[in-house]
């Protein structure tokens, strides 16, 4: 993963992220475990892509912790793909740019929706603090340089003076 950042950017969240999802394969992939799909015949079929970039996808979904293959059938032997913690926690993320391309379609052209499980309602996902619960995606909330940030950062952020995180050390003199 780490050959694939800039070394300018190895420090930039952002990068780091798009390392392990930058491909949009990848993406597709991902999104299919969410809706259940673990075999490689299934995102084969379903997302129509070549066997060799099929298996080089899932082999680096492997090698960056977001999948795990466990095998499911010993004669042959034939895995599956199983998302791990570190998978799960994209979900938010494939949420979210799902209903952005929504959010610019006309509602009748939409092959998907994001509905609630239990009414079967279209909901609008947003991205909300999780202490105040306002929704971070105005004006209101920036980037500043976090704790490890190098020089570059902290100027690239210099006029943005973060708090310390609460459950962050105070600072000794």
């Amino acid at each position: 993963m780490a050959g694939r950042i800039r070394l300018e950017d190895r420090e930039c969240p952002l990068s780091t992220a798009l390392g392990y999802v930058g491909e949009w394969w990848t993406l597709l992939i991902l999104h299919d475990c969410f809706d259940g799909y673990s075999r490689f015949d299934q995102f084969e079929e379903n997302l129509q892509i070549s066997t060799s970039m099929l298996t080089r996808r899932l082999k680096t979904l492997v090698e960056n912790g977001l999948l795990e293959k466990r095998p499911y059938q010993t004669n042959p032997v034939r895995h599956e793909y199983v998302l791990t913690e570190l998978g799960r926690s994209l979900r938010p993320v494939i949420v979210a740019l799902a209903a952005w391309g929504n959010a610019r379609l006309d509602p009748a052209d939409r092959s998907m929706i994001l509905v609630d499980a239990a009414t079967g309602q279209e909901v609008e996902p947003v991205l909300v603090d999780d202490a105040t619960g306002r929704r971070v995606d105005g004006d209101g909330f920036v980037f500043a340089a976090g704790p490890a940030a190098s020089a570059p950062f902290r100027d690239r952020y210099a006029d943005v003076v973060a708090a310390p995180h609460a459950s962050a050390p105070a600072a000794v003199d």
